[in-house]
């Protein structure tokens, strides 16, 4: 009997009722599996996911097809958000069986012994269609090919495992880990670069939000470079983000980002909207808005931040972790419009513009519909109706909101209200970013929420959950929960002082410290040390749709060891970097988030410690967060404020006003008691 009806996840209760003899992933399944020498059919999606929608209708809501699959296979539920570590290891599998990538929904066959793949795909259609096997065929020959060349299914898991192990293997260390390394990545980039769309490469296009990190960071740390600042790195970064902001792929009326555009012109989405997209690219466009003074930017920010808050922040405070693709069965259809649909909410002047702007006089962009996507700015507009910039903004923005009143009477899109920890741990980092550099404090009281929902909810007994849903928590945390975490944590200490989240901030730290440390190689594994055990450990540098984990802990370690004081924090961020410089050498490209990283070796951040009192110490906490200096961590802490560890206790405040200690790295220069001297101070920085 399917097994799916008591668990918690959104994507496996929507398997709940398939006649197919599901199982979630766990022992029992397990040693089932081994008690009848079946092999095991996993199945990995995730609740927004389209084709996981239309393989379960076509496949695993058909009695002949369940009938085959609970003949001959014990039938294995995974939820990707829940279960990151599986689908790692199961992706690398596909690809080394298949060389091709992967995706969802992963479809594998494994021996019930060593849980070894030896048959892997994605999607498959009921009926043999565009070179792929019909499922019912395949479900025949897997289990024709089990029961019947043993040996061979045998010989081939055996070598797959080794393959695994090399995979998971990183390159040796290499010498000479040097700023060239950076030049070639941003080389790369160039080359691989779309001048005319922006993005890397063509379609399907994803956002890569660490690449365009990146780029903007390199841009902004050459400014003082003798040799003048990166402008090519600036443009790809700021075209890109530009594209993308006008494009279909961020929602025209409700804001949020989906996932990938199907085009090269970022037109038409992929229609989910992933908690984790959005906060990456949330604080890409609030930095970007304040270094450039880029209008666009600073309103889809703005549009992002509010989005966020009135759809995916839960009652607790939790972030929700996606909005499915279909709505009604149906992919997109709760964002298509008709242009009379359109034509009879409008008044005619308004519709006049705003069908010009979102080309609604053009012929349909999918499937006789049209979805909002900026063809034409407000300045080319203003030339072709002579009327002035401000006024058609005014009655465009007016149509927009009355679209989205019409459109939020309609049947919405499923949300997953699952809430992982490490796309909250984004989340509050970039919603901490937001509020700072556009002045929105419910920017920050809302990280704030969230970050006490997940220390509430999800830390128990010392340790981090990585996922919790319906009030039920249970899977152990990952790396990217520790790290994601932690790096938020000191976004929001930058903000508002807390010492008890100090505090947390380094239990944090000691967890990764005391169980995800590869104490011989250097760097983190992806799972704890006292985790299930699987088929590998994976140790991730590359960044895939979110940055690498060992990346973003190196940051975050570095900086805490630096406020700190901290060696053993600083310690091991260094050894991390060094384990992955041989992975960095091989390919920089794929390596942003680590690259990133890796710039606080060459130029050392620099911790700012403001000490004082109300209001004063307000006024010099403003011009640290009006910085968009990518070095710059700026900490204003009360006079009066208790429990702080020494390193900041020595930094002690003044009767006749604020003070401010500049270090850099472990370097630090006399305190300024100058509000006029530290605001150039930090202007020049």
């Amino acid at each position: 009997m399917n097994q799916l009806k008591n668990e918690t996840s959104a994507y496996l209760l929507q398997h709940a009722d398939n006649p197919v003899a599901w199982h979630p992933w766990g022992e029992a399944a397990l040693a089932l599996a081994r008690e009848r020498d079946q092999p095991i059919l996993l199945s990995i999606g995730y609740a927004a996911c389209h084709w996981c929608h239309v393989m379960a209708h076509e496949s695993f809501e058909d009695e002949e097809t369940a009938a085959l699959m609970n003949a001959h296979f014990i039938n294995i539920k995974v939820d990707r958000d829940e279960r990151p570590d599986l689908d790692k290891i199961y992706q690398t599998a596909h690809y080394l069986l298949t060389r091709r990538n992967g995706g969802w929904p992963l479809t594998l066959f494994l021996t019930p012994d060593e849980l070894l793949p030896f048959y892997a795909g994605t999607y498959f259609p009921p009926e043999p269609r565009h070179g792929l096997p019909g499922f019912r065929d395949l479900l025949d020959g897997v289990a024709t090919l089990y029961r019947e060349r043993r040996d061979e299914v045998r010989r081939q898991s055996e070598a797959l495992r080794t393959a695994l192990a090399g995979a998971f293997r990183p390159a040796q260390p290499t010498a000479g880990l040097d700023e060239s390394l950076l030049e070639k990545a941003r080389d790369e980039l160039a080359e691989r670069y779309d001048p005319d769309h922006g993005g890397f490469g063509d379609a399907p296009k994803f956002p890569h939000p660490t690449t365009l990190e990146f780029l903007l960071q390199r841009w902004l740390r050459s400014r003082t470079d003798e040799g003048g600042p990166d402008l090519k790195a600036l443009e790809m970064a700021a075209f890109t983000l530009k594209r993308m902001a006008l494009g279909g792929m961020n929602d025209q009326l409700g804001g949020g980002f989906c996932r990938y555009s199907v085009d090269k012109a970022w037109m038409i989405p992929h229609f989910e909207k992933m908690l984790y997209d959005n906060a990456q690219l949330l604080p890409l466009y609030a930095r970007g808005a304040v270094a450039t003074g880029s209008s666009l930017f600073r309103r889809v920010a703005t549009e992002t931040g509010e989005w966020v808050m009135r759809e995916m922040q839960s009652p607790e405070g939790g972030y929700f972790a996606s909005i499915d693709a279909d709505s009604e069965g149906e992919e997109g259809r709760f964002y298509l419009w008709t242009a009379d649909e359109v034509a009879a909410l409008l008044p005619e002047e308004a519709y006049l513009y705003f069908s010009h702007r979102f080309g609604f006089d053009r012929p349909a962009n999918f499937d006789g519909r049209w979805l909002p996507h900026v063809y034409v700015e407000y300045e080319a507009l203003e030339r072709r109706f002579s009327r002035p910039q401000n006024e058609i903004r005014r009655i465009v923005e007016m149509a927009r909101d009355r679209l989205l009143a019409a459109r939020s009477a309609r049947v919405p899109p499923q949300r997953d209200e699952k809430i992982v920890t490490a796309w909250n741990g984004l989340m509050v980092r970039g919603m901490a970013i937001a509020g700072r550099l556009l002045g929105r404090e419910d920017f920050i009281d809302s990280a704030e929420r969230a970050l006490a929902y997940v220390r509430r909810a999800l830390w128990r007994d010392g340790r981090l959950l990585a996922a919790g849903e319906k009030g039920c928590a249970r899977l152990p945390a990952y790396l990217d929960d520790h790290a994601f975490l932690l790096d938020g944590v000191l976004e929001l200490l930058q903000l508002r002082w807390n010492s008890g989240r100090l505090r947390f901030a380094c239990q944090l730290a000691d967890i990764l410290l005391d169980h995800f440390e590869d104490r011989d190689g250097g760097g983190f594994f992806f799972t704890a040390d006292d985790h299930e055990r699987l088929l590998a450990r994976p140790k991730p540098f590359a960044d895939e749709a979110m940055p690498a984990g060992n990346a973003v802990a190196v940051r975050a370690l570095n900086r805490l060891g630096l406020l700190l004081g901290e060696r053993r924090y600083l310690d091991a961020a260094a050894r991390a970097i060094e384990a992955a410089s041989g992975p960095i050498a091989r390919a920089p490209m794929v390596h942003s988030a680590m690259l990133t990283a890796l710039e606080d070796r060459f130029e050392p951040p620099r911790i700012v410690v403001v000490r004082g009192e109300e209001p004063e110490l307000s006024e010099w906490a403003a011009h640290l967060r009006a910085s968009v200096d990518p070095r710059l961590l700026g900490f204003a802490i009360e006079r009066g404020a208790a429990d702080l560890p020494p390193a900041i206790a020595l930094k002690e405040s003044r009767d006749e006003g604020p003070v401010a200690y500049w270090c850099e790295g472990l370097q630090c220069e006399a305190p300024l008691t100058d509000i006029d001297t530290f605001s150039r101070k930090v202007n020049a920085s």
